[in-house]
């Protein structure tokens, strides 16, 4: 029913969210936005009122907001009071709780990663326990998200009551203030070359990364890595500011068109560089995304670093909080931002869908030129100028890691394994085999494109020509496919035990000692590394 609701009442919520948003529109708009409240308010009274049953007025009303935008695109969120303040936590970089990052499940909350000397981890939590209880309240009973408890005033206690390979534990935390670094790792991989994690665009991104540069340039850093995989994005202005680092001042970043006027903008970098001459090579992968590719893809066009790494997500989409009442607010995408070439590299089109509502992904793509006239390309985030194999994505190693395989392998790991040292550390072609037969032996399961297909041709059959033959040719055709996924584990070797590494030198050293077994052992690291040994070839990249 709450579903139904939610699409019956789509438009009129839409008028009332656009409304208290301020937005301008024609004469024409408002006589429509006017009608479609009258309607909605009449709708919602007298549903309220009249409904068989005891109705919720805020679930129904929750639930016709998100049916809406859901509508629309996924970054234009309805934030209630308690998004508001994590929104602001994000952009701040400080919050107060146990310093874990933590996901939420139905039935528990999965310790997925605690950080290294914060409460969690002086409590002795590990990754893969699942908090069942916090105080009396069962994670279970709560509708809302249950880690919101673990966040409270530095100094108060919280007793959590988790499973650890099956066994049942309790521990008291004591929260504290928890720094969230925009750069959590910087150091030089030789004696001439510095390499920095910037992690976030959060308000701490542009100081700390001047700072990481400046320390690494007094310890005799003449070239730069900056590791830009796996950031999502953040702050725009923190973006034109970490760019501004490598470029001069007045130099333009980024442009902003959107249907409201004042919402189109050129941001220009407005300070002083630090260094307009060391080379610079910048990492990105599938998962950098917007504020990462403004960098990113702003340093491309300026012939101002060497990209490498694998295609970047392809989020040209800017968003911005709109102030709503009682605390409330809208993220709404206002605006589409292109870089200096003039690109945008926004790669799914979400107002022009297909035929099952999902994103179109664009396919054709548009040429422009870099400022010393390379050719670069629109509509699918940031190409690397050199790609690097294991760096790129692959369905099979998505689905592993969206499904816990990895994360849950990599804790089974932990516990039956000793090491003192990350120098020592390798994954063996036996530990690959035992991995194989972890997923086979577990319920893991994902279904290709191809596979949807021939299941929606047989569900949509068409009588005259799909007879038994057929069907069975389908289903021999389905097995087939099914046994070619347990093959696919050896084709994509490489790519999945990077990942199973990563997740397995985190259980043992936290993420410092993962970034620095990165530096002796990561694909993307050891090419930028040695492209930055050779100036000839490096030069003529961007020339």
């Amino acid at each position: 029913m709450k579903k139904m609701l939610g699409k019956k009442i789509l438009i009129p919520a839409f008028a009332i969210v656009i409304l208290v948003a301020g937005s301008s529109f024609v004469k024409s708009d408002f006589f429509e936005i006017a009608k479609q409240i009258e309607i909605f308010t009449t709708l919602f009274k007298e549903l309220n009122m009249n409904y068989v049953d005891e109705t919720n007025p805020a679930e129904l009303m929750d639930t016709a907001i998100k049916n809406m935008l859901d509508d629309l695109d996924p970054y234009t969120k309805f934030l209630n009071e308690q998004d508001v303040e994590t929104y602001r936590i994000n952009n701040a970089g400080e919050y107060s709780g146990i310093g874990a990052l933590v996901r939420s499940f139905k039935d528990k909350l999965l310790i997925i990663e605690p950080y290294k000397d914060y409460p969690a981890d002086k409590a002795g939590l590990k990754a893969g326990d699942e908090i069942i209880k916090i105080g009396a309240i069962n994670v279970s009973d709560f509708d809302n998200n249950a880690s919101e408890l673990l966040k409270g005033a530095n100094n108060t206690a919280v007793e959590v009551t988790y499973n650890r390979q099956g066994e049942t534990k309790i521990a008291t935390i004591t929260r504290a203030a928890v720094e969230v670094d925009a750069v959590p790792f910087y150091k030089m991989i030789d004696d001439k070359t510095g390499y920095i994690v910037l992690s976030r665009f959060n308000a701490k991104a542009s100081s700390q990364t001047k700072e990481a540069l400046l320390d690494l340039k007094g310890k005799g850093a003449e070239k730069i890595i900056l590791d830009l995989r796996d950031n999502p994005g953040g702050l725009l202005s923190e973006a034109i500011n970490v760019t501004n680092l490598f470029v001069e001042k007045g130099e333009l970043i980024v442009t902003t068109k959107s249907k409201v006027k004042k919402f189109n903008s050129e941001y220009k970098t407005k300070n002083k560089s630090v260094d307009m001459e060391i080379p610079l090579v910048v990492l990105v992968n599938g998962s950098s995304a917007s504020a990462s590719e403004i960098v990113s893809g702003g340093l491309q066009d300026l012939d101002r670093a060497v990209i490498m790494g694998a295609r970047s997500f392809g989020k040209g989409l800017v968003q911005r909080p709109l102030k709503l009442t009682y605390g409330t607010q809208l993220k709404v995408t206002i605006s589409r931002y292109y870089t200096p070439s003039g690109r945008c590299i926004q790669s799914l089109d979400y107002w022009n869908r297909d035929e099952d509502n999902n994103a179109v992904k664009k396919t054709a793509f548009k040429d422009f030129t870099t400022r010393n006239g390379r050719k670069v390309q629109d509509g699918g985030g940031v190409l690397p100028d050199i790609e690097v194999a294991s760096a790129k994505a692959n369905e099979l190693t998505t689905a592993l890691l969206n499904n816990n395989v990895i994360f849950d392998y990599a804790t089974n790991y932990f516990y039956k394994h000793q090491m003192d040292d990350v120098a020592n550390f390798k994954f063996s072609d036996k530990d690959y085999a035992d991995f194989k037969t972890f997923v086979s032996k577990s319920d893991f399961s994902y279904e290709t494109k191809t596979e949807k297909t021939l299941k929606a041709a047989m569900t949509n059959r068409e009588e005259v020509i799909f007879n038994d033959a057929i069907e069975n040719d389908f289903r021999t055709l389905l097995l087939d496919i099914e046994k070619s996924k347990i093959v696919a584990l050896d084709d994509y070797q490489r790519e999945i035990q990077s990942k199973l590494q990563d997740e397995i030198v985190k259980r043992y050293f936290y993420r410092e000692g993962l970034y620095d077994y990165y530096l002796k052992n990561d694909d993307a690291i050891l090419a930028a590394t040695e492209l930055l040994s050779n100036e000839n070839k490096y030069w003529s990249i961007l020339k």
